[in-house]
């Protein structure tokens, strides 16, 4: 029956388990929660009405809200990260260097995030929530940053290697595959990096874009995750 083949689809398969981890999830949610702080923002340059613009304001703050609560503990895991990283023997030690400081970014970030969640929630509003919030942004921006050199630093690598591979011979053919697909690899990351690095540069007020700007930028760098996911997941 064509009922019986669709839910036995493997691509159902796949979603199902996509869908089930709780990155999944959020991938979907932020691509959502920033398109529609685009859309909200080209709404009004647009001269839509209010109502127009209700729907998709409204997305950009629920699905915030909901994402934030998903992070609540998150912090535990990008700490663990950080010490998994400062106490590898084999590591590059600039690699090593960079994967500690983006995951303490995270971990600082994350960890002043939780700390916002009840006033986000409108459970116990708090002055000094403003003042946290961008301090966590900061945090971010720093893993970030780390994160970026990190990418830099790894194509750097990898055009030395390319130059060292004979592709005269098998071994070297083998290689070059290996070194173009791990450069892919970190060009996508790198690409996701910059373009959240919108996000908490606009917060902290280091940089003036407009929610246009950051809201495509996080929608690419969101649907990279998706991306990302869905074949970590297949």
């Amino acid at each position: 029956m064509v009922s019986d083949s669709l839910i036995y689809h493997p691509s159902v398969a796949h979603y199902l388990k996509f869908v089930a981890t709780t990155v999944g999830r959020d991938k979907l949610l932020r691509t959502l929660q920033y398109f529609s702080r685009f859309y909200a923002w080209y709404l009004f340059r647009t001269n839509a009405t209010p109502g127009e613009i209700a729907p998709f304001d409204a997305i950009k703050k629920q699905f915030g809200l909901a994402r934030k609560l998903m992070r609540v503990g998150k912090n535990v895991e990008h700490l663990k990260a950080a010490a998994v990283a400062a106490d590898s023997k084999g590591l590059d030690p600039i690699i090593k260097y960079c994967a500690v400081g983006r995951q303490l970014g995270y971990a600082g970030y994350l960890s002043l995030d939780t700390i916002t969640v009840l006033d986000a929630a409108g459970i116990r509003k708090s002055e000094a929530t403003k003042r946290i919030q961008k301090e966590a942004y900061r945090c971010w921006m720093f893993g970030l940053l780390f994160s970026t050199m990190s990418g830099v630093y790894s194509l750097y690598n990898l055009r030395l290697q390319q130059q060292r591979v004979d592709k005269k011979d098998g071994e070297g053919v083998v290689a070059s595959k290996r070194i173009e697909k791990e450069r892919a690899a970190i060009n996508l990351q790198l690409l996701s990096d910059l373009c959240d690095l919108t996000v908490p540069t606009s917060a902290i007020g280091l940089t003036s874009f407009d929610d246009g700007f950051v809201g495509l930028a996080g929608t690419v760098s969101s649907l990279i995750g998706v991306y990302s996911q869905w074949k970590k997941t297949a």
